[in-house]
């Protein structure tokens, strides 16, 4: 983590860096205090320390042979405004690896490296510390290194306690291993990894619906045992990449995977398909969790809204060949958890629905 403040020289009554706003010192302290979280993510082809004006990735001792690079860059959106409201941090930084490197191995890339930008009116290292210790956390999950990043204090673009987070990953795949495949066809079968709540899409609507709920975040969760509303609602996001790398190695049967984020199952399906093809899918074969039937519950919400806004518990779906789908299932469960079947490739286009989410 760098930062591009630099103080002025000053003179006598010269006014200092700090006067206006912003500190040097702290800035300086946050390097320190993540650079051993920093150290927790390296892998093969990070080197660099954190603290120059870059980060270096050496893409060659990876062992790829017809590489292209994949770059996705992602924030948190709204949910951030939960984890100010609430002052729990520690799990903001694991959505923010997670959006950007869930996105890059939908095409068939290993995340490799990350880095973040954290924006804030005025710098508070205990919270900076929190959040970028679950960037760090996230990039663990997910294999990738945080080889850098951008801390920003600007007073008078941001109030006091209130930040901002943004996320860059770059990822690599072989040239013939890039995904969606194109034999996609009728009769395909489609998988469904469980996803642990409304991950890091639709908060703008979840805010609103807390609102109307007359809760408070410090209050108990009506739909998990245990935890206030707040921590329910900051269960971070599921970081998919080694289960689908593991998928990807033991069968070569996989032909699409589809990040289920903002749009839900109508919007996200239909990317990875051309032609006239579509999807049919069972939805009294998801498992929803709870959180999904409050939501609704408390909004009035259609079953068609929710399909179009949530994930409504799939966060990840993979197109299969029919005659492998036994062996991919096979290779999930062994590094993950949540697999289902949920339904297939038909010569119609968009997204057909049969059943009804068990909300």
């Amino acid at each position: 983590m760098t930062s591009s403040r630099q103080g002025q020289k000053q003179g006598k009554n010269a006014i200092s860096y700090k006067d206006a706003g912003v500190d040097i010192d702290a800035g300086n302290a946050l390097v320190e205090a993540i650079k051993p979280l920093a150290a927790m993510t390296k892998r093969l082809g990070a080197n660099s320390d954190l603290g120059g004006f870059g980060g270096l990735f050496d893409l060659k001792a990876c062992g790829y042979k017809d590489p292209l690079l994949v770059a996705a860059n992602d924030g948190v959106g709204t949910k951030l405004k939960v984890a100010i409201e609430s002052g729990q941090h520690a799990t903001v930084g694991i959505d923010l690896v997670a959006m950007s490197v869930n996105d890059l191995v939908v095409q068939g890339a290993e995340p490799l490296f990350f880095l973040d930008y954290f924006a804030c009116g005025k710098l508070e290292l205990d919270v900076a510390t929190s959040v970028i210790a679950g960037i760090a956390k996230g990039c663990e999950i997910s294999g990738c290194a945080l080889i850098g990043g951008e801390t920003a204090e600007m007073p008078g673009m941001y109030v006091d306690g209130d930040y901002d987070l943004a996320g860059f990953s770059v990822g690599a795949v072989e040239r013939d291993a890039v995904l969606p495949r194109k034999d996609i066809s009728a009769g395909d079968v489609v998988l469904g990894l469980a996803s642990s709540g409304p991950h890091s899409n639709g908060y703008s609507l979840i805010r609103k619906l807390v609102e109307i709920s007359g809760l408070e975040y410090d209050a108990p969760a009506p739909f998990a045992n245990g935890q206030t509303l707040g921590e329910a609602l900051l269960t971070p996001t599921t970081i998919y990449v080694k289960q689908l790398l593991a998928a990807l190695k033991a069968s070569d049967g996989i032909k699409a995977f589809a990040h289920i984020t903002g749009g839900g199952f109508t919007e996200n399906l239909p990317r990875v398909l051309t032609g006239e093809l579509g999807f049919e899918i069972d939805l009294n074969t998801i498992e929803v969790p709870k959180v999904f039937g409050w939501l609704s519950q408390t909004g009035g919400m259609e079953r068609s809204e929710m399909l179009k806004t949530f994930n409504c518990g799939i966060g990840m779906a993979i197109v299969v060949e029919a005659d492998k789908a036994d062996e991919i299932i096979e290779a999930l469960s062994k590094t993950g958890g949540g697999v289902i079947t949920m339904g297939t490739i038909v010569e119609q286009t968009g997204v057909h629905y049969r059943g009804d989410l068990n909300l």
